[in-house]
């Protein structure tokens, strides 16, 4: 099979390449898939490029997320899921086979049934961005009646978790930086979209909440947007946040105590499998009921494996999908 793979840390156009490579064989409790999209996202480029290194076993297929037609079953799996389409999460996560090739093999609970009506597009964004939505907004609780802030609501997670939210009962805000983003967050379903940079943004968010507040926050720049958060949000509160900035925050520790606030830290790596099951179960339950979206997609050939993981890392807004073909 073609796969993209690298051996060695370093930029993309360094080290990843192409090539022909043996077509795995599903062992004991796995499922081989053909891949009909890759998704791409931050983990993956840096882990390419060594930021976040993870082992290698000789070489690294890369990418987390995908969607495909499960092809081969091994020993324990019902011959039943061959020919079933799925969404697949964390395939690379301690193996070789992600999903940047024509197929990938990965623990059958990591292949989800991909609901009729859901397109592979769809079902290839999921993954890291809404399986580490699920985990930030659920983690202390169902959200039924609450108040929700999502920062960066124009992001795949972001995105997600303004769906996820609102499909649980939640009134939901979320905060962008600019017309095209807000946007797509008033697309997705938000209340109450606010550009950050605006000198009233805390008002405003405020206001809406009422004089409860924000009961909980899905943060991606806890450094950059705490302040606002301590600002908006009611004692007792959570905050999720699940990203790292260049530089670590230096936490205004009297505030936090005097708003009683709860910081919840989370890497989807280290989430328990149990947690990962809900979140998959709870997504694929969403999808049925056609609460989840796609953003706009930006499509690579496997060939342009490098160009896809840069544009990524350059922020590129929307989803950024390579077609193993």
């Amino acid at each position: 099979m073609r796969a993209a793979l690298y051996d060695r840390h370093g930029a993309a156009r360094e080290v990843l390449r192409v090539e022909d490579v043996e077509r795995p064989e599903p062992g004991p409790g796995e499922v081989r898939v053909r891949v009909e999209f890759s998704g791409v996202n931050p983990t993956d480029w840096k882990s390419r490029s060594g930021a976040t290194p993870r082992p290698m076993d000789g070489f690294q297929i890369p990418h987390q997320d995908g969607a495909g037609v499960i092809d081969a079953a091994g020993e324990g799996v019902d011959a039943g899921r061959i020919g079933q389409r799925v969404w697949l999460w964390l395939a690379a996560a301690g193996r070789r086979w992600g999903t940047a090739a024509q197929w990938t093999m990965v623990p059958e609970q990591a292949a989800v049934p991909l609901p009729d009506g859901a397109s592979a597009e769809l079902g290839a964004s999921l993954g890291v961005p809404a399986m580490t939505a699920h985990v930030c907004l659920f983690a202390d609780g169902p959200l039924g009646g609450k108040t929700v802030l999502v920062a960066g609501g124009a992001g795949a997670v972001g995105h997600f978790a303004i769906e996820l939210a609102k499909h649980a009962g939640a009134r939901v805000i979320t905060t962008v930086s600019g017309p095209r983003k807000a946007e797509l967050a008033a697309k997705a379903g938000a209340d109450l979209v606010v550009n950050y940079r605006e000198p009233d943004a805390a008002d405003q968010i405020s206001s809406f909440a009422g004089r409860n507040g924000v009961d909980h926050v899905v943060e991606v720049a806890l450094g950059a947007n705490l302040r606002l958060d301590l600002a908006v949000t009611r004692p007792g509160a959570r905050i999720a946040t699940y990203a790292a900035e260049a530089t670590d925050p230096v936490l205004p520790v009297r505030a936090c105590m005097t708003a009683n606030v709860v910081l919840r830290f989370m890497l989807l790596y280290e989430v328990p499998t149990e947690a990962l099951r809900r979140a998959a179960s709870d997504i694929t339950a969403a999808l049925a009921d056609g609460a989840l979206t796609e953003l706009p997609v930006t499509r690579f050939p496997l060939d342009e494996i490098a160009a896809a993981q840069d544009a990524v890392e350059s922020a590129t807004v929307g989803k950024v999908l390579v077609i193993p073909g």
